[in-house]
């Protein structure tokens, strides 16, 4: 009895640690790079830090580049909730893509839902990316802390008078067509070397190595490298250690525990954490057309989540039916094509 609750609840409670965890990166990051940090630093550190802290847990267990580059810039001059928001369209992207090269079925509901859904995703990013609205008035924050808010302040008006927040915006959907197309190409790759942490210890090695070469041509002042005890270094190391080493771990071991529908039905809860911390601490101002197209985004998101979830379903019957066996239905399920599932969280692991 006691087992079985710890197997029950327990990837429940390390999925909404996940989502506090990546919510925490997105506000963290943003304000590291208001204080004036360059992204491409950043992501050279947090790869480096990914790097050390994935490659003993790697051992101890087992004994993309493009996409980071285009999400933190876009993360710079867009806003918190808004990239949070267009992170949720990542399933819907995979799915376009992988309809495109006829690897994933477009056929009966479970086709049509997910069709639909990528549909409803993307008018969702569009409305967020292309129309404001009016200012949705909410209570004055508690939280007053001057350090940040001269710091967004000052990040504000650099960017005022520009369309720094569409670009932001068509950066971060930039990124998830990367991410979705190292998905896809990651499928094959996952069947050939099953050692998740072993392979994303070594992608964080590499892309170190490659956002620290972009780095250097973005970047050619030696002082974009200093790291002192300030929010340049507390945002390195929790984006290296806490958004990509841990949640990589917890959430590798809960897609085993429950399979990868469940870690995806969780990723719009960080949107919701990074709503009202964006709002208590770095006091983000929401407009009506954010608020809908989040919505149409996460019901787009659960809509071709229940078709892959089908999809799932169906493929472990069939294998019942065909082995008679628990071993060889537990293989198919996991041999799937789960490609479409992946996290949007996850994508930050490398993301």
């Amino acid at each position: 009895m006691g087992a079985s609750m710890v197997s029950t609840y327990l990837p429940l409670f390390f999925m909404v640690l996940v989502q506090l965890g990546l919510a925490g990166l997105n506000v963290m990051s943003k304000l590291t790079m208001a204080s004036g940090m360059s992204p491409y630093v950043l992501l050279a550190y947090r790869n480096f830090f990914a790097a050390a802290f994935l490659a003993p847990i790697a051992y101890i267990i087992e004994s993309a580049t493009l996409n980071q580059v285009l999400y933190f810039v876009g993360l710079k001059y867009s806003r918190p909730t808004v990239a949070s928001a267009l992170n949720n369209t990542l399933p819907a992207v995979t799915f376009l893509l992988a309809a495109l090269l006829k690897t994933e079925l477009v056929s009966g509901r479970a086709g049509r839902a997910k069709v639909a859904g990528t549909a409803v995703c993307v008018a969702g990013s569009m409305l967020m990316t292309f129309y404001r609205g009016p200012l949705v008035r909410t209570l004055a924050s508690p939280i007053h802390w001057p350090y940040v808010q001269g710091t967004m302040a000052a990040e504000a008006a650099a960017h005022a008078g520009g369309n720094t927040v569409v670009l932001g915006a068509v950066l971060v959907i930039g990124s998830n067509v990367a991410w979705a197309v190292w998905f896809i190409i990651q499928k094959n790759l996952s069947r050939s070397f099953p050692s998740p942490y072993t392979s994303t210890a070594l992608m964080a090695v590499i892309a170190s190595v490659q956002c620290a070469a972009i780095a250097g041509a973005a970047e050619r002042r030696i002082s974009a490298w200093d790291l002192g005890f300030d929010i340049r270094l507390l945002g390195a190391l929790y984006a290296g250690i806490v958004a990509s080493g841990m949640v990589c771990t917890v959430m590798s071991w809960c897609i085993q525990e429950r399979g990868p529908v469940f870690v995806s039905m969780f990723s719009p809860l960080m949107l919701i954490v990074v709503a009202v911390v964006g709002w208590a601490i770095l006091g983000e101002k929401t407009h009506i057309g954010s608020v809908i197209g989040a919505v149409l985004i996460v019901v787009g998101l659960y809509a071709v989540l229940w078709g892959k979830g089908k999809d799932l379903d169906a493929v472990a019957a069939a294998a019942a039916i065909g082995s008679g066996g628990d071993e060889e239905m537990g293989g198919a399920v996991f041999g799937a094509d789960d490609t479409t599932l992946r996290s949007p969280s996850c994508r930050k692991v490398a993301a």
